[in-house]
């Protein structure tokens, strides 16, 4: 009888413990399903934050050109006594500058933004912007040493300016990551940094300058981005026209010639005769240093496989001196 009575009791101990051990099994479950939940309606918040944050960046992309200007690093006076270095007076009012060499600061151009005067903002855009993603690649236009690398709130945010050996610099702004360090040595093409919209940005894109001894030249006066190279293997820079762009595309060419004939008036011939060595000089180009058939035939209105045709050439190597013809 007390082994019954024993075995009784631990039934009715058992079954009283069922009740507990459903309790805390349904508690644990609810808090499961509650914290599941919270994490879904997370990563949903987060998708709809990523939309919107794309659809801000697809409008601010058609509308970086109406972004007011950057402030002149090199004359602003937030913190910019490192930037400009320059003393009026040692600078030249010309200086032939080798600009050989060089790499697209990016691997696709798109410019949205140019160089000069904004009427809205009373100011000048000192440089030129190509629109990219988020986290795209920035190399350096030329060979040198990293000068400065800087954040900026009010202006480029993150930037960096690259000294060269040919005697330019160039600004890379509105970064979102460095990969070098001031007076590391790069070489052209080399990653220096991620692009971003640090700064004043309404976007992502690169702020992108040259200057000279503290001039901001127009960098469509150096570089054909169009054809992804510089129009000649020198660049003079002068002082009283480092603002102005150059073209030597055959289109702009011809849009040059149409509006000076326009101009002269119909009465006057559209060609005049030239003497025999103009029309050799205009028929025939002599290979420089640093020069490609791509160059050669960018200059001169033609295609690679025109200039190779005309001068019976298989391969693509050149040499300076050889004179090709171009017609």
């Amino acid at each position: 009888m007390i082994k019954i009575h024993k075995i009784f009791s631990l039934a009715v101990a058992a079954l009283m413990m069922v009740p507990a051990i459903s309790s805390a099994q349904n508690l644990q479950s609810v808090s499961n399903n509650k914290r599941m939940h919270a994490n879904l309606l997370a990563k949903q918040q987060n998708v709809q934050d990523q939309i919107r944050l794309k659809e801000a960046e697809k409008y601010a992309a058609e509308l970086l050109d109406e972004v007011e200007p950057e402030p002149d690093i090199y004359t602003e006076g937030w913190e910019s006594g490192l930037v400009n270095p320059y003393k009026e007076s040692n600078i030249p009012t010309t200086r032939v500058i080798n600009v050989r060499n060089s790499v697209m600061p990016l691997k696709n151009i798109k410019i949205t933004s140019r160089y000069g005067y904004r009427p809205r903002f009373g100011r000048n855009h000192k440089g030129i912007d190509f629109g990219c993603p988020m986290g795209d690649t920035v190399r350096a236009a030329f060979s040198g040493r990293v000068r400065l690398t800087k954040f900026e709130r009010g202006g480029f945010g993150f930037y960096v300016i690259v000294r060269h050996e040919n005697g330019l610099e160039t600004v890379y702004g509105h970064l979102s990551r460095f990969l070098v360090q001031p007076d590391q040595y790069v070489k052209a093409g080399q990653p220096i940094a991620l692009s971003g919209s640090t700064g004043r940005s309404t976007g992502p894109h690169l702020h992108f300058e040259t200057r000279f001894m503290g001039y901001a030249i127009n960098p469509e006066a150096i570089f054909d981005f169009e054809n992804r190279t510089t129009h000649t293997d020198n660049y003079t820079f002068n002082k009283a026209n480092y603002t102005q762009s150059r073209s030597y595309s055959p289109s702009a060419r011809y849009a040059a010639a149409k509006e000076a004939n326009q101009t002269e008036g119909k009465t006057k011939p559209a060609a005049t005769s030239k003497t025999k060595s103009e029309k050799k000089s205009r028929s025939s180009y002599k290979v420089r240093q640093g020069d490609s058939l791509g160059k050669i035939a960018a200059r001169n209105g033609v295609t690679v496989a025109q200039l190779k045709k005309l001068n019976g050439l298989k391969g693509d190597n050149i040499q300076p001196g050889k004179v090709l013809k171009v017609k």
